[in-house]
């Protein structure tokens, strides 16, 4: 097939904005688009985004970059879709309306129900079988809450009338106007119901969670021709051929492709994933087991460790207390000061994910005295964002008893030189920063374009990865450890604070 003047199409759909990005041959950006959406917050804990807002923002963000780039469908080779995982979206089969606001992944409202879990013994058969620890952060829970709480809809669901997906899955309905209702394996692997050794849904699971099959879509590869869009954004139908969480298309746009790889994505929260190969290894430190990928018959498995408050912080210090008028401001007033003043932040804003899983802790400032000024508060943001990624770091270097050569690093958040600077001084290890920051989108659209040999193979795209800068340690070692120390004394005072 001649891909001559083609692009491919990355829908890259994430926790606070949509985006749409074209990317030529040499996986070059050609043109993005971005729009922002709601984030309703009903009660303390609780996370809602409302569907058909996330369909509206990503049609018109897909629109937009044609439009800017000059393009029309006759230019797009393909689609390849990247998303926000384990948010809880559930709809009508026959209306395609959705029956309740998607529950975002940050959402807390089933902690309690999880800890019962917990102790009725579940954990080591759920971990054994889906590679996860229990927790609210998973799809599983949400879908029966919405079953339990949301009037007629157990019903409607044992009736086969419902349908439920992650993101990507309710993208595809809406690409195909309700013809495709598919997953794939990394976002099923994300759900807390599909079994990471059989590839398939867990029956055992669905009965203890009482969700009916029914609901559930079929599960795919990551890179496949799955059909073709049918919908106006595009005249004719354009083959939609790759789909992976955000974090795993990440992890494959920074083509961390052979075992011991890793990647931290700097974006709403963090996440560090690292390749472990064929075979699935257990975390004993509180890590999770995930796929990576499916390529043909071949699955890849890696290790991750989920920070749920990230950039998030930064957002908070903007809109939520009016502290700073834009992101990138906080470089500048981070290096404003000699050091952080003795103040520790932790952004357990929505709990504290890996490595301590505490639903309950919240976040904390600590450390603050008279001297203390809003660029020691930027800073010690920034700084906590760090630290949260070491703790996951050294939690992921004992379940492997190896230390990686290097953590590539992606995201929105990267471009800030002061995060990327303290990250290796405290992590002790080179951070190197590739020259395109959208990983995420990237590693959509390449697994996307591999499936109608847009690119031949996973070597050519090995050719294009390209350096932009790698920050070494400059910090002594000893100053590293006490930082460390008083960051872990912190943790502790915002532990298990909600009763």
């Amino acid at each position: 097939m001649n891909f001559r003047n083609k692009y491919v199409l990355a829908i890259d759909q994430g926790t606070t904005s949509s985006r749409a990005i074209l990317f030529n041959h040499q996986g070059t950006i050609i043109t993005l688009a971005q729009k922002p959406f709601q984030q309703y917050f009903p009660k303390p804990g609780w996370v809602e985004h409302d569907p058909n807002e996330i369909w509206y923002t990503q049609s018109s963000v897909i629109k937009e970059a044609m439009a800017k780039a000059d393009v029309t469908d006759s230019h797009i080779a393909c689609i390849g879709i990247a998303n926000q995982r384990e948010t809880t979206i559930i709809w009508d089969r026959e209306t395609g309306f959705p029956v309740y606001n998607a529950i975002v992944w940050q959402d807390r409202r089933t902690a309690d129900y999880c800890e019962e879990l917990k102790s009725q013994g579940w954990a080591e058969r759920i971990l054994q079988k889906t590679g996860l620890v229990i927790d609210a952060y998973f799809s599983a829970t949400k879908i029966k809450w919405v079953l339990d709480n949301v009037k007629g809809i157990r019903e409607r669901a044992e009736r086969g009338e419902l349908c439920f997906g992650t993101v990507d899955t309710w993208l595809v309905w809406k690409l195909t106007r309700g013809a495709q209702f598919i997953t794939d394996v990394t976002n099923a692997s994300r759900t807390m119901l599909f079994n990471i050794r059989t590839l398939q849904w867990d029956q055992e699971l669905l009965d203890l969670f009482t969700i009916p099959a029914s609901m559930l879509p079929q599960v795919k590869a990551c890179s496949e021709v799955y059909c073709e869009t049918s919908t106006p954004i595009f005249k004719k139908g354009i083959p939609v051929s790759g789909m992976a969480g955000d974090q795993q298309a990440a992890l494959f746009g920074q083509l961390c492709v052979e075992d011991g790889m890793i990647k931290t994505t700097y974006g709403t929260g963090c996440f560090m994933i690292l390749n472990t190969g064929k075979e699935p290894v257990l975390s004993q430190n509180n890590l999770l087991t995930t796929i990576a990928w499916k390529l043909g018959d071949q699955t890849t498995y890696a290790l991750e460790g989920s920070v749920f408050v990230g950039g998030a912080v930064i957002q908070w210090l903007r809109d939520g207390i009016g502290l700073i008028p834009n992101a990138s401001i906080t470089e500048q007033m981070a290096k404003s000061v000699y050091d952080n003043g003795g103040v520790y932040f932790v952004p357990a804003l929505t709990g504290l994910g890996a490595p301590y899983w505490d639903q309950y802790a919240r976040g904390a400032i600590i450390g603050i005295t008279r001297g203390t000024t809003a660029a020691h508060l930027a800073r010690a943001a920034l700084e906590g964002i760090c630290y949260q990624v070491y703790d996951v770091l050294t939690a992921m270097e004992n379940d492997i008893h190896a230390k990686p050569k290097e953590i590539r690093v992606d995201g929105g958040a990267i471009a800030n030189n002061f995060l990327m600077q303290f990250q290796s001084d405290i992590c002790r290890y080179p951070v190197v920063r590739p020259n395109v920051l959208e990983t995420t989108a990237l590693g959509a659209a390449y697994l996307a374009g591999l499936a109608i040999g847009y690119w031949k193979d996973i070597d050519e795209l090995k050719e294009q990865w390209c350096l932009d800068k790698v920050f070494n340690p400059q910090m002594k070692e000893d100053t590293a450890r006490k930082l460390l120390n008083e960051w872990h004394k912190a943790v502790g005072r915002s532990q298990n604070w909600v009763e």
